[in-house]
C-alpha cells in the first residue's frame, strides 16, 4: 500500500513548521566564524587536533581548466577491498570474506590480476581454531587465508568485517608497494579508521584494538607509510564519505551549538557557492529554503591542508600511541593531514588525506592538491585508478549470494535469516 496524495501533501506541511525554526543566515555566519577564529587551531582537552600545514584559505578552480591541466603524476595507482558483508550461520560462524585488488591509471593487466583474499570468521566455541597459512592460487596471482577472530560477546560482525577487510587492503598494499612509481591512492582514509573508533563504541571493543591480531592489521598501514616515505613515493586516501566529527564536537566543548551533524556538512557549508555570492561566511553561500540562487557550479572548491590529531587520527598522532606498534620514523610524520574538495556539480564534498611525511613539503602538497582537483573534475567522483580499483574489487550482489550458499554448503549450516532478508530480498528464497 503506498501513501495517498493527502498522506503526502500532509507530510510535505511538515516541512513549513521546520523551516520557520531554522535561520540558515545564523549558520553562515557562524561557519565564517569558525573558520577565520577557530579553524586555525582548533583544541580540546588542552590538544591541538587540527591546524592548518601552512596557508588557512579556501580556493576555487575552473573545472574546464583542471580537466584539461597536465597531471602532476604521471602514473597513479589505486587501490579498494570489497568484501561480501558478515553473515551469521546456525552453527555459530560469523564470516565475512574481503577481496582486495590494485589498479593503475593508465592500466596494467597483469597488476590487475592479482588479488589478495581474506575470509575472517568468529566462533562462539572457544576450542575452535580456523587461522590459516597464506597460500598462494591462480599461478600466484591470488594469495589468500583464513583468519580465526578475536573472541567478543557482541559486535562479532563489526569485527569480522573490519579485521577481514583492512587485512585484505593492508596486505595487497604492501605486497605491491613496489609496483608504484608516482603516487598510491587509498579508496578511503589511509588508515584503518574503524579500528581506531573501536575504543568509543565499547570497553571489550577498545581492549580488542590493541590484541596481537588487530595490531598486527595496524602494523601494515604504518610499514606502508614507512614504505613509500623511504622510496619518497606519495601516499594518499582519498575519502569518499567523510564522516569525522572531529571539529563540531570541539565547537560543542566549547559551549558553541554547532548545528551540522558532521565536519563535513561544516565544510559544504564553506564551501558550496550560489549567484548571490552570500553565505558560508562570507563568500560561500549556504542553504536557503525556496527559490533560492542557482549554485555556481563552473569551478571546484577547495580548502588548503589541515594536520588532524583529534577523533580517530588522535592513535597517530605525535603524541599518540599507535596502539603501542613501534615507528621507526618521528611520530609526526604519521599524522594525518588532509584537504577537502567540493564539487558543485554533483553536491559532494571530498576530503584527500596524506601523511604528514609528504604534506610538510610545499611542492609534493602542491602536487598532490593539482592532481586530485584534476582527478574529480574529470571524472565527477573519484580518481580514475581508485574507480577502477573499486571495480576490480567490487562484489556484486549476485556474487555474494552465490558465495554464501557455498558457505552453507561447506559449513553444512543455513544462514541465520533475519525477516528484513525476506522482506527486503536480500536473499532468494
Amino acid at each position: 500500500m503506498t501513501l495517498d496524495p493527502i498522506h503526502v501533501e500532509n507530510i510535505a506541511q511538515l516541512a513549513y513548521g521546520i523551516a520557520g525554526d531554522v535561520d540558515t543566515t545564523d549558520h553562515d555566519d557562524l561557519a565564517g566564524r569558525v573558520w577565520r577564529d577557530w579553524l586555525p587551531e582548533i583544541r580540546r582537552d588542552g590538544r591541538v587536533v587540527i591546524e592548518p600545514v601552512d596557508e588557512h584559505e579556501r580556493r576555487r578552480a575552473p573545472i574546464d581548466d583542471a580537466a584539461l591541466t597536465d597531471r602532476p603524476f604521471e602514473t597513479v595507482h589505486g587501490l579498494d577491498s570489497g568484501t561480501i558483508n558478515p553473515t551469521t550461520f546456525k552453527n555459530g560462524l560469523v564470516v565475512d570474506v574481503a577481496h582486495a585488488a590494485m589498479a593503475s591509471a593508465p592500466s596494467d593487466l597483469d597488476l590487475h590480476r592479482d588479488r589478495t583474499i581474506v575470509a575472517t570468521v568468529h566462533a562462539g566455541d572457544s576450542t575452535a581454531n580456523f587461522d590459516g597459512e597464506w597460500r598462494k592460487r591462480d599461478d600466484g596471482h591470488t594469495r589468500q587465508r583464513v583468519l580465526h577472530a578475536p573472541r567478543v560477546n557482541r559486535y562479532a560482525e563489526g569485527v569480522v568485517h573490519a579485521l577481514a577487510l583492512y587485512l585484505a587492503e593492508g596486505t595487497h598494499a604492501l605486497d605491491h608497494a613496489d609496483r608504484v612509481d608516482d603516487l598510491l591512492v587509498l579508496d578511503g582514509p589511509i588508515y584503518p579508521k574503524e579500528l581506531f573508533t573501536w575504543d568509543d563504541r565499547n570497553p571489550e571493543l577498545g581492549a580488542l584494538a590493541r590484541e596481537a591480531k588487530p595490531r598486527a592489521v595496524v602494523e601494515k598501514y604504518v610499514r606502508l607509510v614507512e614504505r613509500f616515505v623511504e622510496r619518497d613515493v606519495p601516499l594518499a586516501g582519498f575519502v569518499k564519505n567523510p564522516s569525522s566529527g572531529t571539529i563540531v564536537r570541539a565547537l560543542a566543548r566549547k559551549g558553541v551549538e554547532p548545528p551540522w551533524p558532521d565536519d563535513t556538512a561544516l565544510f559544504t557549508r564553506l564551501l558550496e557557492r550560489r549567484e548571490d555570492g552570500g553565505g558560508g561566511g562570507g563568500d560561500s553561500p549556504g542553504d536557503a529554503p525556496g527559490g533560492r540562487p542557482a549554485r555556481v557550479d563552473g569551478e571546484l572548491t577547495f580548502t588548503t591542508w589541515f594536520r588532524s590529531r583529534g577523533g580517530a587520527d588522535a592513535t597517530m598522532a605525535a603524541d599518540g600511541d599507535a596502539l603501542g606498534i613501534e615507528r621507526e620514523l618521528d611520530p609526526e610524520l604519521y599524522e594525518p593531514a588532509f584537504m577537502v574538495v567540493y564539487d558543485p556539480r554533483t553536491d559532494v564534498t571530498y576530503k584527500f588525506e596524506t601523511p604528514y611525511a609528504f604534506a610538510r613539503d610545499d611542492s609534493v602538497r602542491e602536487r598532490l592538491t593539482r592532481q586530485v582537483l584534476a582527478d574529480v573534475a574529470t571524472t565527477r567522483g573519484p580518481p580514475e585508478a581508485v574507480g577502477k580499483a573499486d571495480e576490480l574489487a567490487r562484489i556484486s550482489a549476485t556474487e555474494k549470494a552465490a558465495l554464501r550458499r557455498k558457505f552453507e554448503e561447506r559449513f553444512d549450516s543455513d544462514q541465520q535469516a533475519t525477516y528484513d532478508d525476506r522482506r527486503w530480498g536480500k536473499e532468494p528464497y
